[in-house]
């Protein structure tokens, strides 16, 4: 989480390459909201809310909306992106909302834990303050999306794997991943716990009285962790086109390859010559396009994954268009 803190970290960019949340998880939240005891539609509020990407849906649903987050890059990011749209940024703790939320003030509470949220939580704390600020039928969602795949292509997932949870420094980011909340991420939120089996959650103003999770994974559902119930799994929704340099673009989001540079900072200096016409594409981007020339850890897994998707057929030009997905693990608890 303290990559996101560092002055070096672009929020900007960040935001540009992350993707977008599908429309359907948020109706499926609105409907849990409003069928598990009728929730109220005044406030909204985004715990670790980054540069506002969750936040701002919220905006269509709900008369007060507020973004709650620990670094002051990504509230200032969000501050600029959404300046316009009358929502509230405020940097601080989701385990200490104390002088920043009320009690029994808010109707809807999302988190998105891929960033540095929920799965960097303390829930021993946070649970409690989720009784305490939530209204009566009010609801708390939290949702992260787990290891991208090309569905296209399965031959490639074993790559993806291999980069973003091997053990080998020189070749993996895994071990620059900052633990334990990434471990958390891959294993789906399981790792989170029930609240309404805390007896310090149950002490806070009632407790929260309902709690289930649900698997937007498909076929992608990690098979390291026990099967959830047919109930618990759904198809997957989070699939978007991407253009190849765009692919590129998310890789250099990740909090991993800033931690592994940082480790070894001649790496940015490597060269990597495979797909030469890539160099003509190069010559002439536009302002907003991503940079594909150098050779660096990034760059080397990309053309791996590019490679294999050319043994298979597929289209590998670095403004040809692959489909990426990724599974949704979401968490909803409610105070009735």
């Amino acid at each position: 989480m303290a990559t996101f803190a560092k002055k070096a970290f672009n929020a900007s960019k960040y935001s540009s390459f992350r993707p977008t949340y599908p429309q359907k998880l948020f109706q499926e939240i609105y409907e849990y909201h409003n069928d598990m005891g009728s929730g109220s539609w005044n406030v909204g509020m985004d715990l670790g809310c980054g540069t506002g990407q969750a936040t701002a849906p919220l905006k269509d649903k709900f008369l007060s909306v507020t973004g709650i987050d620990p670094s002051q890059p990504m509230i200032d990011a969000a501050r600029e992106k959404y300046k316009d749209r009358g929502i509230s940024f405020r940097q601080g703790l989701s385990e200490n909302l104390r002088g920043l939320v009320q009690d029994d003030s808010v109707d809807l509470l999302i988190s998105e834990s891929t960033a540095q949220a929920g799965h960097w939580f303390d829930w021993e704390k946070v649970w409690p303050e989720v009784s305490r600020v939530l209204r009566r039928n009010g609801t708390l969602a939290v949702w992260t999306y787990g290891e991208m795949r090309l569905p296209e292509y399965p031959s490639t997932t074993s790559l993806i794997t291999a980069y973003t949870q091997g053990k080998d420094p020189l070749t993996s980011l895994g071990p620059y991943f900052e633990r334990p909340g990434r471990t958390i991420l891959e294993n789906m939120l399981t790792d989170v716990p029930d609240p309404t089996l805390m007896q310090s959650v149950v002490r806070v103003r009632g407790g929260l009285t309902h709690f289930e999770r649900r698997y937007y994974a498909g076929p992608h559902y990690p098979t390291h962790l026990p099967p959830p119930s047919p109930t618990q799994l759904r198809p997957v929704e989070l699939q978007v086109s991407m253009r190849w340099r765009d692919v590129l673009g998310y890789f250099r989001t990740w909090s991993s390859l800033q931690n592994f540079h940082e480790r070894f900072p001649d790496d940015l200096q490597r060269v990597d010559e495979r797909f030469p016409e890539d160099k003509a594409d190069h010559e002439t981007p536009s302002q907003s396009d991503v940079d594909v020339s150098g050779g660096d850890i990034a760059v080397r897994f990309w053309k791996d994954l590019r490679e294999e998707v050319k043994k298979s057929g597929g289209k590998y030009g670095v403004d040809e268009l692959v489909s990426v997905e990724w599974p949704i693990a979401l968490l909803l608890a409610k105070k009735v």
